[in-house]
């Protein structure tokens, strides 16, 4: 009676913390006295077509009962952690520290128990929830997902394009050598130029992100985003929050086309944003320019409107986003370093600068890639820690923040612009991609009155330096006057 009544305790409280899916699996049992110091193996079935497990332990600890924890799959050992974790993931592009990333084969697992001290009179409950990711189900994703960094809603500073050892990422080694740069000092490098998140973006893998998930819990201030530059010979594209390697290799057999590798990002869970698209392919930098015929523009979330600010223009993508906003594609303008050195010496470029700016709920990967996809977004393009641009457009009793929409505008609106961390310089106020006007920076918030005729489409600010050098950049509010836009 006593070893039922612990048993369903245990069970009540593995059901209160628990997280709102349910398990694909669930295995439930006892430790006892008979098990100290022996091996106790827990089977479960994985059926086919599974690109994620997540394994959960819960046990009764109260009477000093103590579990280790590991796992096989069919063929081999997969992983140990021991009493460390409660938890762990593993997929074929990553796995929790300790375990190891693969193919994960269909047939009989078994989660691994060693229990290295159980009291004679020992009746320990447990619970081991079993997770899968498998088609469009992320069970196992979300059962392994962290905690926000930060709860609430506000603006997050980050760099969304970088590289480091896992493609071409190099630095001086300690003895003055260049070398691949290891993962750690990219991120060390992005925590004191006080980012709140990065994307790691290697080249056509996702080697790194195990290295991520390792790194993540120390650096518990700064959002470690997966992502890679989908290197193609007609353009580069960077992926964010994908949950598994995306075949690259345009034009062939397993990739026929640009449409079956949009399908493939989106079926992998990320967002696609176009890399330094107005920059010339050829043997200086094969295959950079996005020339890709057919692609849908409706599937691209964000654009490079700046890359680097050693690319020469840096801000040659701004004209190459402006016209797919013209054309009715409402795609997020981001800026981004492209580093590949993180000591970043002359002529290279620094980690966060540019830096995008998300208006996001929170700080989690769901969240800063919701906030892109929503567009209430700004590049700050030298990669400060304090400017800031909030806009909001004013028709009648309608307010509409950047990546927001104005619908049957009045015959006049109001574009208000309110900025910090800049004393001096000009508010300039963009329609359909051309400036409508310009005042002084003097006072924040700032209004510049448009007529609804120019600003049907979308209206942007941005603010200018000395010699209108290009301070922060703002994203569209959209005004929609006819019929509502592709996306």
């Amino acid at each position: 009676m006593r070893g039922r009544l612990l048993l369903a305790a245990a069970l009540a409280c593995v059901a209160s913390s628990a997280t709102a899916q349910e398990a694909d699996r669930t295995v439930t049992g006892e430790i006892t006295g008979a098990d100290h110091q022996t091996y106790k193996a827990i089977p479960f079935d994985v059926p086919a077509g599974v690109e994620r497990i997540t394994v959960r332990l819960t046990y009764d600890k109260a009477n000093k009962t103590v579990v280790d924890l590991g796992v096989f799959d069919p063929e081999r050992f997969r992983g140990w952690s021991g009493g460390t974790r409660d938890r762990f993931t593993l997929s074929a592009s990553d796995a929790t520290p300790g375990y190891l990333p693969g193919a994960l084969p269909a047939g009989r697992w078994h989660v691994q128990f060693g229990v290295p001290n159980a009291r004679k009179d020992a009746r320990s409950p447990y619970r081991v929830e079993i997770f899968f990711d498998r088609g469009a189900t992320r069970n196992a994703s979300a059962a392994i997902a962290d905690a926000p960094l930060k709860t609430g809603p506000g603006w997050y500073r980050g760099d969304l394009h970088m590289h480091d050892a896992h493609s071409d990422g190099s630095c001086a080694s300690q003895q003055g050598k260049r070398v691949p740069c290891p993962l750690y000092r990219t991120v060390e490098t992005a925590s004191q130029a006080g980012l709140d998140f990065i994307a790691v973006t290697d080249h056509n893998t996702s080697s790194h992100f195990s290295g991520l998930r390792e790194l993540q819990p120390y650096y518990d201030r700064l959002l470690l985003i997966p992502g890679a530059e989908i290197t193609t010979f007609g353009g580069h594209a960077n992926i964010f929050g994908q949950s598994r390697w995306v075949d690259f290799r345009v034009g062939s057999l397993a990739v026929p086309n640009i449409a079956a590798l949009q399908n493939e990002v989106a079926a992998a869970g990320a967002i696609l944003s176009i890399n330094h698209p107005a920059l010339p392919s050829g043997e200086a930098c094969m295959g950079c320019g996005w020339v890709w015929p057919g692609t849908d523009w409706s599937q691209v979330t964000a654009i490079e409107a700046i890359n680097s600010l050693t690319t020469q223009p840096p801000l040659a993508g701004l004209d190459f986003w402006y016209d797919k906003l013209n054309r009715g594609y409402r795609i997020t303008g981001i800026g981004s370093s492209d580093n590949h050195d993180p000591a970043a010496g002359p002529g290279k470029a620094p980690i966060g600068r540019p830096a995008t700016v998300v208006h996001a709920r929170e700080l989690s990967q769901p969240a800063i890639l919701d906030g892109i996809r929503a567009g209430n977004v700004f590049i700050d393009v030298e990669g400060t820690r304090d400017r800031m641009l909030e806009v909001m457009v004013v028709s009648g009793r309608t307010r509409a923040a950047m990546g927001e929409t104005v619908t049957t505008p009045a015959a006049k609106l109001q574009v208000e612009a309110r900025v910090t961390g800049i004393t001096q310089g000009t508010i300039q106020l963009v329609a359909n991609g051309k400036e409508h006007s310009r005042v002084p920076l003097r006072a924040s918030p700032a209004t510049l009155p448009i007529d609804r005729p120019s600003a049907c489409g979308w209206v942007a600010i941005n603010i200018l330096g000395p010699n209108d050098r290009k301070l922060l950049i703002g994203n569209p509010v959209y005004i929609q006057c006819k019929a509502a836009p592709r996306r």
